[in-house]
């Protein structure tokens, strides 16, 4: 009898330890057991009605997540309309060359105080993501970023997890960490409700997208006009 209870009281701890993580993570990316989430993915930027075989991976990682967290997916493309309601909202990819058209529309509402710059190969600008007066440089297969940001827009019921990178790498390698590190991740933030985070991806021509890292909450300044 003393066994079968010893038994049965870890087994009921490891059960609840499991079940605290599980809440915990379903906390960070806001989502609920049970609801379904919208995934959103982006065009590539030159080829529209196509997607980079990474961002497609980005969008199965959020899927994986999802069941491991018990929720159902639906997907549209960065041209969708509408609210998200009572659905995590997903959102991949960056708007550069219209290549989600929904993330320009997130930023333009939601974080006034993040510019992403166009492409223009003349300029040293090109591509890189402006907030609270400093520039995240685009330097191609090197040194890459990507804006990881949370909110709630005032008309839903459920928040929308944005993820807008300088490439297709930058927006896997974000969804990567955050799967990977998202407790650590937590700890450092004022609120899980709204944040913003800008994401360094570093030798990118050796590790690809595994070398990444949180280098700024910029939470403050992005939603900030």
């Amino acid at each position: 009898m003393t066994s079968l209870l010893g038994g049965a009281i870890v087994w009921a701890w490891e059960r609840a330890k499991r079940r605290r993580a599980v809440n915990r993570r379903a906390a960070f990316f806001g989502v609920r057991p049970g609801q379904t989430c919208l995934v959103v993915l982006g065009n590539k930027w030159n080829a529209p009605g196509t997607a980079t075989y990474r961002d497609v991976w980005a969008a199965m990682e959020v899927a994986l997540l999802a069941g491991e967290l018990g929720c159902r997916i639906e997907m549209e493309t960065g041209t969708y309309r509408g609210g998200n309601g009572d659905r995590t909202e997903f959102c991949v990819g960056g708007p550069t060359g219209g290549a989600n058209l929904r993330t320009g529309g997130h930023l333009a509402a939601h974080l006034p105080g993040v510019v992403m710059h166009p492409y223009d190969a003349e300029h040293p600008d090109s591509v890189a993501i402006e907030v609270d007066g400093e520039k995240y440089p685009y330097d191609k297969g090197n040194e890459e970023y990507v804006l990881v940001a949370k909110f709630t827009p005032e008309e839903s019921d459920r928040p929308v997890f944005l993820v807008a990178g300088q490439t297709s790498t930058t927006n896997l390698a974000a969804i990567h960490l955050l799967r990977r590190d998202h407790e650590e991740i937590a700890g450092g933030l004022a609120s899980l409700e709204r944040f913003c985070l800008v994401v360094r991806v570093s030798g990118i021509s050796t590790y690809a997208f595994h070398r990444a890292e949180v280098v700024r909450d910029v939470t403050g300044a992005a939603f900030e006009a």
